[in-house]
């Protein structure tokens, strides 16, 4: 029996090539866009967990201080609004999954027109992520707790601490079953969403009824793909890592030159170090989120072409056209 995930990792290639050539940098900073928010696929908000001693008198190697109010409230305030900004991040994300699937499918980038097409089926695909990060952000945070709750409480630690070692497998397992599900859900519940224009929990059935038939395609398209993305993940490291040094040396050169000029402890050449600092920091992210749109269109097109011939019926690039400038 063919493996079709190791037939198409070649296949892959030239459908990825042919889209992202000649290149159009308007269309690359469109995938940039794009891809910055995809990201590896899966994005939630995380909670954050702060603990507060009650008001009162503090013993001798307490913290001889309590914090003022304003300062809790700012605290508070900042990570409401982290939480907030976190999941903006992962609705947007959410969304554009589906505006990189149907830019894929069509050959045309246009992040209006996908937007306006899919954003309600990226509200779904969103309230599934949350329905299945929460948990295990749950399950996780209290199984963390086993070993930090008793160092700050001065408690007996034995007891939470075995329990603790006892649940490093049972929280590698339930993280496996999660990376699997979620990492299922974007490279194949969202193609088949479009295909059926249907919700997550549909199109998440006649996903499993295609595992249950043809587990063997699929647990290769598991390994293979791991594969895949270590290996890209590294060449894109590389690739960025040298540019990273080019870009440095300026940097470094201009820092120099203010170190000899002005004093990089005055107020000038403090301003001078943070704005490179500031500039090569967002020159980085650039190019790390540039090198990403060959990697991240590969693994995807390499996932919609293993699903469509394990199964005809799921494959969404049936009808895809010439990539090419759009309006």
């Amino acid at each position: 029996m063919a493996l079709h995930a190791v037939e198409n990792v070649e296949e892959a290639f030239g459908v990825t090539r042919e889209f992202l050539t000649p290149v159009d940098v308007r269309r690359w900073l469109k995938l940039a866009l794009v891809v910055f928010f995809v990201g590896g696929g899966v994005s939630f908000p995380t909670a954050q967990f702060n603990t507060s001693t009650p008001p009162g008198d503090v013993s001798n190697g307490d913290v001889p201080f309590s914090l003022p109010v304003d300062v809790v409230t700012l605290v508070v305030a900042l990570v409401a609004v982290g939480l907030l900004l976190g999941g903006l991040f992962a609705l947007i994300g959410a969304i554009f999954e589906f505006v990189l699937i149907e830019s894929l499918r069509t050959g045309e980038v246009s992040l209006r027109r996908h937007w306006r097409r899919r954003w309600r089926q990226g509200l779904r695909l969103f309230g599934f992520r949350i329905a299945i990060g929460l948990p295990m952000l749950a399950l996780f945070a209290g199984w963390f707790a086993l070993l930090v709750v008793p160092i700050l409480t001065g408690r007996d630690p034995t007891i939470p601490f075995t329990a603790f070692l006892v649940g490093i497998p049972v929280v590698f397992l339930v993280s496996v079953l999660y990376a699997l599900v979620s990492g299922l859900t974007t490279v194949f519940v969202v193609p088949l969403m479009i295909r059926s224009d249907s919700g997550v929990l549909a199109a998440w059935r006649r996903l499993w009824g295609s595992i249950t038939s043809a587990w063997k395609q699929y647990l290769a398209y598991v390994v293979v793909s791991f594969l895949l993305t270590v290996a890209a993940g590294i060449v894109a490291s590389i690739a960025v890592g040298i540019v990273a040094i080019v870009l440095l040396i300026p940097v470094l050169v201009v820092a120099a030159i203010t170190h000899v000029t002005v004093s990089v402890s005055s107020t000038l050449g403090i301003v001078i170090l943070v704005a490179l600092g500031l500039l090569f920091g967002l020159s980085m992210l650039v190019v790390w989120t540039l090198a990403q749109v060959p990697v991240v269109t590969y693994l995807r097109y390499y996932a919609l072409l293993v699903l469509g011939d394990i199964e005809e019926s799921f494959d969404v690039l049936s009808d895809r056209q010439p990539s090419g400038g759009e309006p």
